[in-house]
């Protein structure tokens, strides 16, 4: 048996297809996994270190803004987009595979598209609820379309349905309890706010949480730990210069023991990525989502929606976003306990925790 995965450019992207390659090896160890994907991206080291085959080609996205650069790197994007039609074609019929999943991103585009004009059996995993480019463009010929999120199925013009599968959640996160969490944190009673904005941080989101902890700094109301970025971490730490931290308030570059900080976790402030949302749910965790504006086709404020829909998370956009409107949430929820309590229900109720089953399934279903 011979997979061949396609997708990348971003963990939201690569992660599932990593997910789900590993929960196939678990199960048929002579399986044999390769990767389609770009040099330059972060595929190109994850996907190694995994052990599987790697292959790249060259292609690059549309630039949507309308400028003169990048109506130059659109220019690029067009020749590299005949590049890699070709370019895929050719490794397709050098690795024969049996399957080929698309996880998204620009680099999936040119190999699913080859995949399906060649005969191969192909699968479109989705994990927003907007779908992106690519999977708009070849759900239809694909052999099976599985969804994160049944709210995409409306922006597709499909063949046959699609199959609800959610997002692969890593294991661990599901493997403690929110009680032994606490106490590897040594925390009490009181809540604990949890928030980030990535691994290389979010400006708007480190400036917003900077005025919530001065506001609350040494009130003792509740705990908080707030991840940084490698980039804000200096200029967040400069800004929180002139008063002294309480004990209760932490501040990190990045949080090294998600599973732990998330299961401790009363409250969670981040962004809307796919994967994130994910997890909250499988933790059944309420949250204050701050959706990137920055991505394609604004999905990250459909995912959230989704969740607000659903009764287990508030959101606030960025261009509403202040030190003022998220003190204004947080105080509001943290003064109500049942509402924080309906929330994380609400999140648990959502949550799809067999997706890697699921997900598996499908597959096993089309190879035979």
């Amino acid at each position: 048996m011979h997979i061949l995965f396609a997708g990348g450019g971003t963990a939201g992207h690569i992660n599932p297809a990593l997910a789900i390659a590993g929960f196939i090896k678990e199960r048929h160890p002579d399986a044999k996994i390769s990767y389609i994907g770009t040099a330059k991206k972060l595929e190109a080291k994850l996907v190694p270190e995994r052990g599987y085959d790697f292959y790249t080609i060259d292609v690059a996205g549309f630039q949507r803004r309308i400028s003169l650069k990048n109506i130059g790197r659109n220019i690029v994007a067009v020749k590299k987009m005949f590049v890699s039609a070709s370019d895929s074609k050719k490794l397709l019929k050098k690795l024969n595979p049996d399957i080929v999943i698309g996880t998204g991103g620009y680099v999936s585009g040119p190999v699913l598209r080859a995949a399906q004009k060649l005969g191969f059996k192909t699968a479109i995993h989705e994990q927003n609820a907007f779908p992106g480019v690519t999977t708009k463009m070849l759900a239809k010929n694909a052999g099976a379309v599985m969804l994160a999120m049944p709210e995409a199925e409306k922006y597709l013009d499909l063949s046959k349905k699609p199959i609800i599968t959610g997002n692969p959640v890593r294991g661990e996160l599901l493997n403690i309890s929110r009680k032994k969490a606490r106490e590897i944190l040594n925390l009490d009673d009181r809540p604990l706010i949890l928030s980030f904005g990535g691994s290389l941080g979010a400006r708007p989101i480190n400036e917003a949480v900077t005025g919530l902890i001065k506001k609350f700094n040494g009130t003792a109301k509740f705990y908080q730990i707030h991840a940084t970025g490698k980039v804000g971490n200096e200029a967040m730490l400069s800004a929180l210069s002139d008063i002294e931290l309480a004990p209760e308030i932490e501040i990190r570059e990045y949080i090294d023991n998600m599973d732990v900080c998330m299961a401790a976790a009363d409250l969670v402030i981040c962004r809307a990525g796919a994967i994130t949302l994910s997890e909250l749910q499988a933790c059944g965790k309420p949250s204050i989502l701050i959706p990137s504006p920055y991505v394609a086709e604004n999905h990250q404020y459909h995912n959230a929606m989704t969740l607000k829909k659903a009764g287990c998370a508030e959101v606030i956009e960025e261009k509403n976003l202040s030190c003022e409107s998220l003190i204004s949430v947080v105080e509001d929820l943290l003064e109500s306990e049942d509402r924080l309590e309906l929330m994380a229900l609400s999140a648990k109720n959502n949550a799809i925790l067999d997706a890697n089953e699921r997900i598996y399934d499908v597959i096993m279903n089309l190879l035979t």
